[in-house]
């Protein structure tokens, strides 16, 4: 008798339709796997094995063919231990279906005594399980809530076997779970720039980063607030609409990263790696390929602290997502896409000693030391990074000043009305923010007056400038124009744009 049990299966960060096929037949006992399974989809006969016994059950002692087809994707994980073993079950016949199963959609890992555990992914299958029509999706009670974020669609949570084969009967029936409004991230913040003192130059450069999704490094001594300004940078951005909610869940999911009382993430991802970080942890991929820190960044920020020491092959590797919003990973058995559209946040010394052009302490690193340190910075790495500021010593002046400077709060709400601006102009492409103005947008939405294109010829010029920093200051100009509600950029924008770029001349020359 054959059985055809619908699954799910991950490519990157999005679900695959799996059609679990299981033939029983006469002949010499044996359970074998066809479609592509790894070693964790071949181990699942042993589960299933016990399951089935623990729960009342037996294993055929018949010739049992189980296909996971399509049979060119490779199946990985646990997840097919469910939908394998109710498979078996109505093919022999140990359980009749009372349901019809041709729109349900059925996924999860076996324990030995039969109990259903959890999976990661659930989130981008049920996606793709609404996409394909289906009405219904049985899931592990771990991952009800998870589920639940997906509107129109039936999800019947079970903890058993004997709980599912029950449902299928038609033994017992299970209400289908509400969506819960308590299912977000409540996330609190601990830092506000109200708490920085001083570094008023600084902030103006974090809102206009902010305003237009902007990439940014911060360069100054040890103890100058860098890390803190990054700190404080979630605080001004957008909050994330809907969509981008779901989809920034969807990369946690895959990764394994969700709380299960809280799994919809509502805050903007902001993610800080030790420098020790490898390429493959940075960028994604593995033997088993998983997101890394520039996914796991998406619609946030990540933020690179000590750039220059991190591996100098791992920053290059974060050329192309930087410039295309996505990382590719190629494997022998398939070629995966994430998405990596993240702001990048970096700060560095300006000498491997941290006080080189500073006032008050004296640097003792010689010409070619500070030389090595910052040529680990390729340029570029650099043309890619919108904003470079200085970030000084705070003076004990300001230290000791007890005045509250601008709460987090109100710069927030001039970085809203910017992207309002910006959401506006660009409605009907794909455009979202200034940083992502294609060559040609730049020519449609960045024009110049005669004052402010002799200004910007004197700086291209003068600063030596490539083709990609003179495309990068008219993209900050036309922020800095839209946080002054200004349709034409004026020379004090661009004056204003071009200051962030000074320091390539300063420290790169």
């Amino acid at each position: 008798m054959l059985s055809n049990i619908k699954s799910c299966t991950l490519i990157g960060v999005d679900g695959h339709m799996i059609h679990i096929e299981t033939d029983i037949v006469k002949g010499l006992p044996a359970f074998i796997t066809v479609g592509l399974p790894d070693a964790c989809v071949k181990e699942s006969r042993d589960r299933i094995a016990s399951a089935l016994k623990n729960s009342g059950f037996t294993l055929p002692a018949k010739r049992i063919t189980v296909n996971l087809a399509p049979g060119h994707i490779k199946k990985e994980g646990t997840l097919y231990d469910v939908p394998m073993a109710l498979g078996i079950l109505l093919s022999s016949a140990q359980i009749k279906s009372a349901r019809d199963l041709s729109h349900t959609l059925i996924f999860g890992e076996l324990g030995l005594d039969g109990s259903i555990r959890g999976i990661d992914g659930t989130l981008p299958m049920i996606i793709e399980a609404k996409r394909h029509g289906m009405q219904r999706v049985i899931v592990p009670f771990e991952n009800s809530k998870e589920a639940c974020l997906i509107d129109d669609i039936d999800v019947i949570a079970v903890k058993h076997l004997n709980e599912l084969t029950d449902y299928v009967s038609g033994a017992v029936e299970l209400t289908a779970l509400a969506g819960d409004e308590q299912l977000s991230d409540s996330h609190v913040y601990h830092a506000d720039y109200a708490d920085v003192k001083g570094q008023e130059n600084a902030k103006r450069a974090m809102e206009v980063a902010a305003a237009g999704a902007h990439n940014m490094l911060m360069i100054g001594p040890p103890g100058s607030g860098k890390t803190m300004l990054a700190r404080c940078f979630p605080t001004i951005l957008p909050d994330m609409t809907k969509s981008e909610s779901l989809e920034v869940t969807k990369i946690y999911s895959i990764a394994g990263l969700l709380k299960r009382e809280t799994p919809l993430i509502t805050s903007r991802p902001y993610r800080a790696p030790h420098h020790t970080i490898s390429e493959t942890s940075l960028t994604g991929g593995g033997r088993i390929p998983r997101p890394g820190e520039v996914s796991l960044s998406h619609l946030g920020v990540l933020f690179l602290d000590e750039l220059p020491e991190f591996q100098k092959s791992a920053l290059e590797t974060l050329r192309q997502p930087l410039e295309d919003k996505i990382v590719t990973v190629s494997r022998v058995s398939a070629t995966i896409t994430y998405p990596s559209s993240f702001t990048l946040l970096a700060s560095m010394n300006p000498c491997p000693c941290g006080y080189y052009g500073s006032p008050s302490n004296r640097c003792h690193c010689s010409m070619l030391e500070i030389k090595r340190y910052l040529s680990k910075i390729s340029g570029p790495m650099l043309d890619r990074i919108d904003i470079h500021i200085e970030v000084p010593s705070t003076s004990y002046e300001k230290l000791k000043d007890r005045s509250q400077g601008e709460k987090s709060a109100s710069i927030k709400e001039r970085v809203n009305r910017a992207r309002s601006i910006q959401l506006a102009r660009y409605r009907g492409t794909k455009t979202l923010f200034n940083s992502a103005l294609s060559p040609r947008q730049i020519e449609t939405y960045c024009r110049l007056g005669e004052a402010e294109e002799r200004l910007m010829k004197k700086a291209f010029t003068s600063l030596d400038l490539s083709s990609r920093a003179y495309h990068r200051i008219l993209k900050l100009a036309r922020t800095i124009a839209d946080l002054d509600d200004s349709e034409d950029i004026l020379t004090p924008h661009i004056a204003e744009a071009i200051q962030y770029r000074n320091l390539d001349r300063k420290y790169w020359s």
